[in-house]
């Protein structure tokens, strides 16, 4: 299932920092491909990524021995000693994509997802709350496998946060959905069945790499627990609401579709 659009309400302003998000994702994209070539972008290896990953992803091993790498064990010796501190690559890693599916994905779900969070949040907060997900994303990734020495990168820990606030705040919205399985056709879900379906898979294969994270190439906790924390800040935001959606007095319309009803054989059904 790929999200293409959602229904939404109008948005309040035009979403600086998450456009501001994709811009800098977009960037260092183009210097990956800069480094790794234009086989990148078809999954060929190269030397100058994996560096590049080694010094600004984030590896657990890492943070939890206190000894960054220096040398690379293959390539004659390479330095991959990150200029910056340990620390700050659950930074960096954010800004940094495996592969071409592996940006377009994210940036697909950033795009549909982050307008409405941002405008529900106003854009400072939303900025902190993008950075205070990936960063607990990355640390519940973290926690499943302290010592892997496999550098993790991308979005989605962060992205997963936005997934999860948009749960709670907007969870009647219409998705407008490309499903791909035997036919390729589009439809009109709501979010909460398209995002809990999303959510239960990553639990699910999450569970199942448990034990082999190293032969596993997806961060599968780093989206739980990204999620986890969307829920959770949503949910304080749905407690203690900051403003109204609508005209003072009015209650607010936090997750609901601007859409008309839709009916079938006379019942409602959204």
């Amino acid at each position: 299932m790929i999200p293409i659009s959602d229904g939404g309400r109008p948005r309040g302003s035009f979403p600086v920092v998450n456009t501001v998000l994709l811009a800098l994702n977009g960037l260092v994209f183009l210097y990956e491909i800069a480094v790794g070539g234009i086989g990148f972008l078809f999954g060929a290896d190269s030397l100058g990524i994996f560096v590049f990953f080694l010094k600004f992803g984030f590896i657990p091993a890492e943070l939890s021995s206190g000894a960054p790498y220096e040398i690379a064990p293959i390539g004659g010796g390479i330095d991959i000693a990150s200029p910056i501190p340990t620390w700050a690559t659950m930074f960096t890693a954010m800004f940094i994509h495996g592969g071409l599916m592996h940006f377009i994905g994210n940036m697909l779900f950033l795009w549909v997802f982050g307008d409405n969070i941002e405008d529900t949040f106003g854009h400072l907060k939303y900025l902190a709350f993008y950075l205070i997900a990936g960063i607990l994303a990355t640390l519940a990734h973290f926690a499943i496998d302290t010592g892997s020495q496999t550098p993790l990168v991308g979005a989605s820990g962060a992205i997963s946060g936005v997934l999860g606030a948009y749960l709670l705040l907007y969870p009647r919205n219409r998705i407008r959905t490309l499903i791909i399985y035997f036919l390729i056709t589009v439809v009109n879900l709501r979010a909460t069945w398209l995002l809990l379906i999303w959510i239960g898979l990553q639990v699910i294969q999450g569970l199942l790499s448990i034990g082999v994270s190293s032969q596993v190439s997806t961060a599968f906790f780093a989206h739980i627990g990204g999620f986890a924390v969307g829920v959770a800040i949503g949910a304080i935001y749905k407690a203690f609401p900051r403003r109204p959606d609508g005209p003072p007095g009015a209650r607010p319309n936090r997750g609901r579709s601007n859409q008309p009803p839709q009916y079938w054989r006379g019942r409602r059904i959204d």
